[in-house]
């Protein structure tokens, strides 16, 4: 029977091991998926309400546990891994608030001899395809408001997190979500394709994805068959233009984390900035300081700030772009060797601040994923505008100025799937998650979020007696 493995990135152990599902059992999944939808979608929505706010609560209880083990699956210091916990329950919580009026019968408005009206319809099965670098953080966005709009949930977890989606089902399970409305499935790429091709057979409805824009685009060909929405949310490359009348000790500060937290294995954190070149020399000085001020080690240490990345591989690729950076002119600001960097084949890597960088190098271009960012000085906004639109990537993207008018004009002209102004790396649920470019399509959350989890359906009744 072949097996998918959980390893440790902190030391190599393996934490858990679980078989992988056959053919035949992801096909019975989906059959228990239908029946329990069929029946799910008729319960109310307060109902719904009830019981997935009860989740939260019942995943809240075990959250010392659940912080616990998502250190060991994926290496994020032990001292950062509770907030997924109270960011997970935030999630939920709003898009089960917005539940209501967002699922709410439309009304067109009164045509005389007429009742017309439309009704949003559950799509049906969401399978779930989650990533492990937020591996509930990702999942809720999805998930909670499947169920509370009336579908049936397949959740496919990171191999890297298996004990997240499973962690998942049990905290529904305790509260008493009818059996099949979620089920977790362990499955590798290619039977997660083919039951998203559905060749020859059923398949889900719709597919939430979270991961790289390749993967993204091998669910896009698994789907192109069949007449099913997908969601996908892929890669970024995330900017920041630093202003002349930024205040400095604050913008320093949130980029730096928006750089590094979750040792920069975030798909919105920030990986180039931009700073107005009167507050470039007083904003590298303070950054780097700021930076060496991390501690990379063993992240079930509480002082440990800066974990390893997930995998050797990951953290390679990432010295990779440093060195051809270094080899082309740039200059990294920070000793690697003051942080224990042990090299190539170590997943634990120092975090590395470039200066010196232009679009000429892949650190700047093309997705890192990784604890680096590289640091440019700009004349004015026209150019710091010029070279945020310059990627293929557009998930994100943060100004920092004391001029809140003038940051919120910018947005007008940047590229991206959600602006700020002086802040970045972070997610209101009230608001609409999506990217454009390369990072993808779709939408999660928000009141917008649910549409993409459900149907129109129009009723048009000419009154009795025509």
């Amino acid at each position: 029977m072949d097996v998918s493995r959980s390893i440790s990135p902190i030391d190599g152990r393996v934490v858990a091991e679980r078989p992988l599902a056959s053919e035949a059992a992801i096909a019975a999944a989906l059959v228990r998926a239908r029946s329990a939808q069929a029946a799910w979608r008729h319960v109310s929505v307060g109902e719904r309400a009830a019981l997935c706010n009860a989740m939260v609560d019942a995943f809240e209880e075990r959250g010392d546990a659940i912080a616990h083990e998502i250190t060991l699956q994926m290496g994020r210091p032990i001292a950062h891994s509770p907030g997924e916990i109270r960011g997970f329950a935030e999630r939920a919580r709003t898009m089960i608030s917005l539940a209501e009026a967002s699922l709410a019968p439309i009304d067109p408005g009164p045509k005389v001899g007429f009742l017309r009206f439309i009704r949003r319809e559950p799509v049906g099965v969401v399978l779930t395809v989650a990533p492990w670098n937020y591996p509930y953080l990702t999942a809720v966005n999805s998930v909670v408001p499947a169920i509370m709009a009336g579908n049936a949930v397949l959740l496919r977890h990171s191999a890297q997190t298996p004990l997240c989606g499973e962690r998942l089902a049990e905290a529904f399970a305790t509260v008493g979500l009818p059996q099949g409305v979620l089920q977790v499935i362990h499955a590798d790429h290619a039977a997660t394709s083919r039951l998203i091709a559905a060749a020859g057979g059923d398949g889900p409805d719709f597919v939430a994805f979270t991961g790289s824009v390749a993967a993204g685009h091998a669910v896009q060909r698994a789907a192109s068959g069949r007449f099913i929405g997908t969601g996908l949310e892929l890669g970024g490359k995330d900017p920041a233009y630093v202003r002349s009348d930024a205040a400095l000790a604050p913008s320093v500060a949130e980029l730096v984390d928006g750089a590094f937290f979750n040792a920069g294995q975030s798909c919105c954190g920030i990986e180039r900035i931009y700073v107005h070149a009167a507050l470039y020399d007083d904003f590298v000085a303070a950054f780097g300081e700021a930076v060496r001020a991390y501690r990379l080690g063993n992240p079930l240490d509480p002082a440990t700030s800066l974990g390893p990345c997930i995998r050797p591989a990951a953290a390679d690729f990432v010295r990779g772009q440093v060195a051809e950076a270094e080899a082309a002119g740039a200059v990294g600001l920070i000793d690697a060797s003051a942080f224990g960097d042990h090299g190539p084949g170590d997943a634990y890597l120092a975090p590395q601040v470039l200066v010196g960088v232009d679009h000429g190098m892949r650190v700047m271009r093309e997705e890192s994923f990784g604890p680096v960012v590289g640091i440019m000085a700009v004349a004015d906004d026209a150019q710091a505008v010029q070279l945020m639109n310059d990627s293929p990537y557009g998930l994100t993207a943060s100004v920092w100025t004391s001029d809140e008018a003038a940051g919120v004009a910018l947005g007008d002209r940047i590229a991206t799937g959600t602006f700020f102004v002086n802040r970045c790396d972070t997610l209101d649920p009230v608001l609409a998650w999506t990217g454009v470019k390369d990072s993808g399509r779709g939408c999660t959350l928000s009141r917008v979020g649910y549409e993409v989890l459900t149907r129109p359906k129009s009723y048009h009744v000419r009154a009795s007696g025509w």
